[in-house]
């Protein structure tokens, strides 16, 4: 049984794959995957996160107001979330992390820099 559950909300299957691969080595992680953040608001209606990963581009509703979505909402309002995006303009990073985001990575992604961030937020050794 997994200590913790991540919800990692990506449009690109393929990008989704490489963060839910990544994220494979913590052992005490389980994963649940999400398309966009309409799909990420309804696994979130359905059960417990301790983190949630996710990208700013996406169709229907982006990452941001993701963000805003989970930070008004009682039960997430204070899961960690991590952004991985191709957006790497200081003000996008700004505006991520005055929303609520705890965490900023631009892609392309490295495996052992996204492990790092994991760990820190869900405080593991």
């Amino acid at each position: 049984m997994a200590d913790f559950t991540c919800l990692v909300v990506e449009d690109s299957p393929m990008m989704r794959q490489l963060i839910v691969f990544a994220l494979s080595r913590v052992k005490t992680l389980s994963v649940v995957e999400a398309d966009d953040g309409v799909d990420a608001l309804k696994k979130l209606a359905g059960g417990r996160f301790d983190l949630i990963i996710t990208d700013i581009n996406m169709p229907i509703m982006d990452g941001l107001k993701l963000v805003k979505r989970i930070r008004s909402d009682a039960v997430h309002k204070d899961v960690p979330i991590m952004i991985i995006t191709t957006e790497g303009a200081a003000e996008d990073r700004q505006r991520a992390l005055a929303l609520g985001a705890n965490a900023y990575i631009t892609k392309p992604i490295q495996a052992p820099q996204v492990l790092t961030k994991v760990k820190e937020l869900l405080k593991i050794d």
